[in-house]
């Protein structure tokens, strides 16, 4: 029983700040507003999030949808009287204008809902002020309250994000380098497939993390900027790392559809794999610790040695080893180079290259403001365009 809650700390910490979040967002809403607090705790439950950063946008969301939801709701309601066509038209056309406005899914979802909320039993001018006086009060103690749903700051969870998912890649690569100097067979190659498509599967969510860490950097006073930058490049670095991993897992699956790995590359194969697999989990230990950055460097190091000690092998025995067997060692031979590339973070492709910010889909406003109210200006201004060249050649 104990351990129900001792191996979910995070979780039961984050329902019991939400459920006291809730509490106390009915209790002020009530005691501010008549009636106003289920609106509060039902906004509150839905702002609160795992991070003060998500928080916050989820607020904002909330701020929006309410501000067009009450709107729309009564202008249905005052035409069409409450029932079910005022109802249809209000969501219809909250979803209508959430499309038009670029709202992201989160806001999209709430501009209906809110209405739904505001456009209740009971209806009048009043009614809709006290509930969206309701609403703001649940958006902001959901973003006051949220400060406590985690022990560790943004970039101790990039941390710890990123060495885990770290520490992965490195175990599935010492598996593969004792699967391959055994001889495995083409059901291991499968398992390791496998756990490499997972490990794939957890970029989004490092990504996610890296990106809260950055933007809380930017206007928490007590973060630091710099530390979030560095800390989203190595959350690229590991997501590149991860992506050869699953090459070196699929190549060696190939490798045993066609036959199996060459005898005379095994122990080389292997050694290249190890030598990977120790650059990776010493990274993670670097970033983990913030020490033994020299000991990184000379494992990323004994890595690249490794695998040109494998290229060399496998032009040595050209004449003996079939030639897609050569191939596809020589593409694990440049898989272990980028991963060393990687983990020493000096490749171009870590820093010459912007990395795609976080999916529009989650963001608040998939089009900011100002480019919105740019094409909108443009827009009006457009058929007056003859007269603008007509009185150019006098100004």
């Amino acid at each position: 029983m104990k351990r129900l809650f001792t191996d979910r700390t995070v979780w039961v910490r984050q329902i019991i700040v939400a459920a006291i979040a809730s509490g106390v967002a009915w209790q002020v809403g009530d005691l501010l507003i008549k009636d106003g607090g289920v609106v509060a705790a039902i906004i509150c439950a839905l702002s609160i999030r795992i991070s003060l950063f998500k928080s916050v946008r989820e607020g904002f969301g909330q701020i929006v949808g309410t501000a067009i939801g009450a709107g729309v709701a009564l202008a249905c309601v005052t035409i069409f009287n409450f029932g079910i066509i005022s109802v249809s038209m209000t969501v219809l056309l909250c979803s209508v204008v959430a499309r038009a406005l670029h709202l992201g899914e989160v806001a999209s979802v709430n501009v209906p809902v809110t209405a739904l909320i505001v456009i209740g039993p009971g209806l009048s001018e009043s009614t809709a002020f006290s509930r969206l006086a309701s609403t703001l009060i649940g958006a902001a103690i959901a973003i006051l309250f949220s400060y406590f749903s985690h022990a560790k700051t943004p970039a101790a969870r990039t941390v710890d994000k990123v060495t885990s998912l770290a520490n992965k890649c490195a175990k599935l690569l010492g598996e593969m380098s004792e699967g391959v100097a055994a001889g495995y067979s083409q059901n291991e190659a499968g398992h390791w497939l496998a756990a490499a498509r997972l490990l794939v599967e957890e970029i989004p969510g490092v990504r996610a993390q890296a990106i809260e860490a950055r933007g809380h950097a930017k206007w928490f006073p007590t973060a630091e900027v710099d530390e979030a930058e560095e800390l989203y490049v190595r959350g690229v670095a590991v997501e590149h790392t991860v992506v050869q991993v699953r090459t070196i897992a699929r190549t060696l699956f190939d490798s045993a559809v066609k036959g199996g790995i060459a005898e005379e590359s095994k122990r080389d194969i292997a050694q290249a794999l190890s030598a990977a697999s120790y650059a990776v989990s010493s990274k993670a230990e670097q970033i983990k610790t913030a020490e033994g950055i020299a000991e990184s460097r000379s494992a990323t190091q004994d890595a690249r040695i490794a695998g040109a000690a494998l290229a060399d092998s496998l032009m040595e025995s050209s004449d003996k080893v079939d030639q897609e067997q050569i191939v596809r060692g020589i593409s694990l031979v440049s898989n272990i180079a980028i991963i060393a590339d990687s983990l020493d973070e000096s490749s171009p492709a870590l820093h010459d290259v912007i990395t795609p910010g976080e999916p529009s889909m989650n963001q608040i406003l998939k089009v900011s403001p100002i480019e919105q109210g740019a094409r909108f200006g443009a827009r009006i201004t457009k058929p007056f365009s003859w007269l603008k060249r007509r009185f150019r050649n006098y100004f």
